[in-house]
């Protein structure tokens, strides 16, 4: 795998193409049977909602996580996700001992602004993000300079890496769209610290 970089201060964002569209087509019809897919409830400005996309969260048994004032026990590794966190370590990778899977049906499923900077990531996490299907635009703004940003399409079959100090300076989203668009299944690798 060939990483394409990013010139983005204060972050370290890298992209690859992990494998072809008939190979990405295929990961996404066994991910998407395999992977028993939830509708979530975050704590939003003080009041729970719906998440509007389908999640998972999968992992080791301690590998709890507590998101948006919800706490989440993790659910058994499917076969695809074990092949595809194998596949990491191949690539030199560290352990990862978790993922959130996260399901956007087509335009109108989305993620708001937000950093994957919970403590039990650790103070520089490595985020992992493969996607699978449909391509969505993916934005990263700096948390105190707007000027800072950088959008991309994330091709099927792609690989995101977001590490050292990113999440500390910098939120990312995944905008709905008007447009016709695809179902895409988007996997994000990372380790959590067992809570005491």
């Amino acid at each position: 795998m060939e990483w394409q970089t990013f010139d983005l201060p204060d972050a370290d964002v890298h992209l690859a193409q992990f494998c072809s569209e008939d190979e990405a087509a295929r990961w996404f019809a066994r991910l998407h049977a395999e992977i028993p897919w939830e509708r979530h409830r975050l704590r939003i400005f003080g009041r729970e909602v719906d998440s509007p996309r389908l999640s998972c969260w999968v992992g080791d048994p301690d590998a709890v996580y507590v998101y948006s004032g919800t706490r989440f026990v993790p659910h058994a590794w499917t076969p695809a996700l074990a092949e595809l966190n194998a596949a990491l370590r191949v690539h030199g990778e560290k352990h990862c001992n978790s993922v959130l899977a996260n399901l956007y049906r087509d335009g109108r499923d989305s993620m708001g602004w937000h950093s994957d900077d919970e403590p039990e990531l650790g103070p520089e996490p490595s985020i992992l993000s493969f996607s699978f299907g449909g391509v969505r635009r993916f934005r990263l703004r700096h948390r105190r300079d707007p000027h800072l940003h950088l959008e991309l399409a994330l091709p099927s079959g792609s690989l995101l890496r977001m590490a050292g100090t990113t999440q500390r300076y910098y939120r990312h989203d995944l905008p709905k769209t008007a447009r016709p668009v695809g179902a895409r299944i988007n996997l994000t690798f990372r380790h959590i610290s067992a809570r005491r």
